[in-house]
This record gives C-alpha cells, sequence and structure tokens, in this order.
C-alpha cells in the first residue's frame, strides 16, 4: 500500500502545470488532494474531474494565498473535507504580473509561504511534509546571474526558501519535515513561455546548458516522489540542469 494512501495534502497553486499534474499524481497515489485556485475556477474543478475520474479523492478551493482569509479558507477544506491535513506542497508562485502591484513578487513567493507554513503547521501531525518548489534561478540567485526579467521573481523566491529554512527548528519540534525541489526551466510552464518571449532564445539556451529541460508532467514526478522520499529534513533535490548551476558557482 502507499505511503500517501489516506492522507491528505493541499497542494497550492494547482489548477495548472506543474501544481496539477502533483495533485494528480498524489491522487493516484491514494492521497486526498486540495487543488487550490487563485481566479480560474472551471480549470481547477477540471482538475478535480479528471482525478475522480481515475477513483481519486479531491476538493476544488479559491483562495488568494497572500490573505489571512485565503489560507484559512485552504487548510479549513482539508479538515473538512477529508479529517486532516499531511502534507503541505508550496507551489504556487509568481510575479511577473503587471497588474498586482511592484511589491507582488515578494508578498506571494515569501510572505505567503511563510503564512502558508504557518497554516498549515498548525493541523501537521508528527510525521507530516512541507514540500517547497522553486527554480534553480531562484535557488542560486545568490550566486548566479539570471535574466533581468525574472530577478526579481528569482529573488523573492530565494527569499521565500531561505525563511522557510529558518522555520526548520520549530518544524522539527512538531516531527513535521521538510525538503526543497528546484528545477531548471520546465517545458510548457507560463514562466518559461513568458521568458522566452521577452528573451527569444532563452529556452534553447537552457536545453542547451542543461542537456535536457524537463517537462511537466516529467518535473511533477520529481515533486511528488518527494512528498515521500526517505530524505533528512531541509533536504534540497536538485532536478534536472544542476550542474551547470553548480559549476557556475564555483568559478
Amino acid at each position: 500500500m502507499s505511503a500517501l494512501a489516506g492522507k491528505t495534502a493541499v497542494v497550492t497553486g494547482s489548477s495548472r502545470g506543474v501544481g496539477a499534474a502533483t495533485a494528480k499524481l498524489l491522487a493516484a497515489e491514494g492521497a486526498n488532494v486540495v487543488i487550490n485556485y487563485r481566479q480560474k475556477a472551471p480549470r481547477a474543478n477540471k482538475v478535480v474531474a479528471e482525478i475522480e475520474a481515475a477513483g481519486g479523492k479531491a476538493v476544488a478551493v479559491g483562495a488568494d494565498l497572500t490573505t489571512a482569509e485565503g489560507l484559512e479558507a485552504l487548510m479549513s477544506a482539508a479538515i473538512e473535507s477529508f479529517g486532516g491535513l499531511d502534507l503541505l506542497v508550496l507551489n504556487a508562485s509568481g510575479g511577473m504580473e503587471k497588474d498586482l502591484g511592484e511589491d507582488y513578487a515578494m508578498r506571494l513567493n515569501r510572505d505567503a509561504q511563510v503564512a502558508a507554513l504557518e497554516a498549515g503547521l498548525a493541523h501537521l501531525p508528527a510525521g507530516g511534509r512541507v514540500v517547497f518548489v522553486t527554480s534553480h534561478q531562484a535557488h542560486f540567485i545568490d550566486d548566479v546571474e539570471t535574466m533581468p526579467e525574472y530577478e526579481q521573481v528569482a529573488r523573492s523566491k530565494r527569499a521565500g526558501e531561505t525563511a522557510l529554512t529558518e522555520r526548520l527548528p520549530e518544524m522539527r519540534d512538531k516531527g513535521v519535515t521538510f525538503v526543497v525541489v528546484s528545477g531548471d526551466m520546465i517545458e510548457g510552464t507560463v514562466t518559461a513561455t513568458l521568458l522566452d518571449r521577452a528573451r527569444p532564445g532563452a529556452l534553447e539556451q537552457r536545453r542547451e546548458a542543461a542537456g535536457k529541460l524537463y517537462s511537466v508532467e516529467e518535473f511533477a514526478a520529481e515533486v511528488a516522489k518527494m512528498a515521500t522520499a526517505d530524505v533528512e529534513t531541509g533536504h534540497v533535490e536538485l532536478v534536472g540542469g544542476a550542474d551547470d548551476f553548480l559549476a557556475r558557482t564555483q568559478g
């Protein structure tokens, strides 16, 4: 029997892309999944329908993670629908939007991540896990330059990772483990498409440097794997293309 059978997972930003693919994989392993969206309810409901059609269990919750009300609604849905919370996947990110304010990247990628952790820790039991999803461009930003168009997002996501890692003692006290999953640019994601549009050839350049870029489904499989992987708390799983970044940190 899967280690996730009967467990409940909240996956932020899971109405599309890596979040949706991760949620489907977790559900296929027997987890009850809370799908989170900010605006697009039909898209989230489609993910729920696909999970249910495959025999899984899921609910969709509209929640703005930058508000306390949104986070409360998300965690409450896990408790009310499935009786608990065992896994929190912090996948939601953003900051390239033009209409949400100059500070939106930091509010979402750092402040909301910490607030989501705090909201989750109120319910996660000993043995629970938190997974934070990030990019190599963010994880290595202090040592490796990224494209100017992505720098604000990268620095805010790195700030989020740092702030979450600083809470490791609190998580240890509760018996909750924490894992970071960092990936290169992902084929087919909105971020990769926007960056390639802003800087034509950026995607091909990363393909050449990394040797291969993961698809949404391939990267989601790595995220889902880290939900139950036997690793030390605080572990950082580098997925695809990391050798290039590591070499540049030493250069």
